[in-house]
């Protein structure tokens, strides 16, 4: 007999399969649950009704229908990361990886606004002055502008944070899962939580995460404990 697949598992496949954060899809449901609606990327949550101990909820991309289903209310309580925990299982992983095999790279002269998981190789030209800002969740975060170009054209790449440290002017870059823009009549590639940027100049050149951990290794107090 086949195991049913759990509310997390399910989840954990629409996370992956549209492309969003699986903590903040987590947070919509609860979110949906309190205002009847709620976005998570390119999804839109509504509760359609309840239960003593369900919340009926229908899932739409794009205005169509995509999923409808009942969550219990324990589990909409749980803490910790509930999707996101399933994320590594081999299921998601497979497909993932199957995912992975079908994407294409994207010229840069294809591009038009409102496209979504482009992958595409090019070069860094410019990079802007960094900027601090204040985002919608009330943190701080630095934001920079990439002029990249490849043999088809030219456009700029928002980076945030660490991703701006990955980069140089001069370097081959490799972008997946980003999504292009408008910002004052001008197209942009945006890159969110499930997108990445990485440095294929030199194959030995250190990922964004691994610069990250060494830009907060070295600035570790002196004498702080290991942990």
């Amino acid at each position: 007999m086949k195991k049913k697949t759990s509310t997390s598992e399910y989840l954990a496949f629409l996370s992956a399969k549209y492309e969003v954060d699986p903590d903040e899809f987590f947070n919509a449901f609860n979110l949906a649950g309190e205002r009847k609606k709620s976005t998570c990327g390119e999804l839109s949550i509504e509760r359609r009704g309840e239960t003593h101990d369900t919340v009926m909820f229908m899932i739409l991309a794009n205005s169509k229908v995509v999923a409808q289903f009942s969550i219990t209310k324990e589990f909409l309580l749980e803490k910790g990361h509930p999707i996101r925990d399933y994320m590594q299982t081999d299921s998601i992983c497979r497909y993932l990886a199957k995912k992975a095999r079908r994407s294409l790279d994207f010229a840069i002269g294809d591009l038009q606004s409102g496209m979504t998981r482009i992958h595409l190789k090019a070069r860094v030209l410019e990079i802007s002055k960094t900027n601090v800002v204040c985002t919608r969740y009330g943190n701080s975060a630095s934001v920079a502008n990439a002029l990249i170009a490849d043999e088809t054209g030219t456009i700029k790449l928002c980076l945030w944070n660490e991703q701006i440290r990955c980069i140089s002017v001069g370097d081959d870059i490799q972008i997946q899962n980003a999504r292009t823009s408008t910002f004052k009549g001008q197209r942009q590639l945006n890159i969110g939580r499930t997108g990445s940027v990485s440095n294929i100049s030199n194959i030995t050149e250190p990922s964004c995460e691994e610069k990250a951990i060494i830009v907060s290794e070295s600035n570790r107090p002196r004498g702080a404990l290991e942990g």
